[in-house]
């Protein structure tokens, strides 16, 4: 079982302003805020949304080299509950429009 590493803002949108770092690929993923729009994806990175409950967050890998998906699941499943979403369902689009 991999170590990954994570960084979170101590602030109260802490959870939606994340990095999950692993040290033995050498790849990040960020967590953005999608609903910013002024957010443009980046090109040759991968995105995946997390739902659970009423919240949704957006993931956006950093360092994006052909990494295998389940690494990044892993790494995007770690982050949740180390936030306490046990519920969370990981999306590779995102699963509903938000107004």
């Amino acid at each position: 079982m991999s170590n990954y590493l994570i960084s979170i803002s101590d602030n109260s949108e802490a959870s939606k302003k994340g990095t999950i770092h692993d040290p033995g690929s050498k790849l990040k993923v960020k967590v953005f805020d999608f609903l910013k729009p002024n957010h443009k994806p980046t090109k040759g990175e991968v995105q995946y949304f997390v739902t659970a409950g009423q919240d949704t967050l957006a993931f956006e890998t950093e360092g994006y080299k052909k990494h295998r998906q389940v690494l990044i699941l892993t790494m995007i499943s770690r982050y949740c509950i180390y936030l306490g979403l046990i519920e969370a369902q990981i999306h590779s689009s995102l699963p509903f429009s938000h107004h």
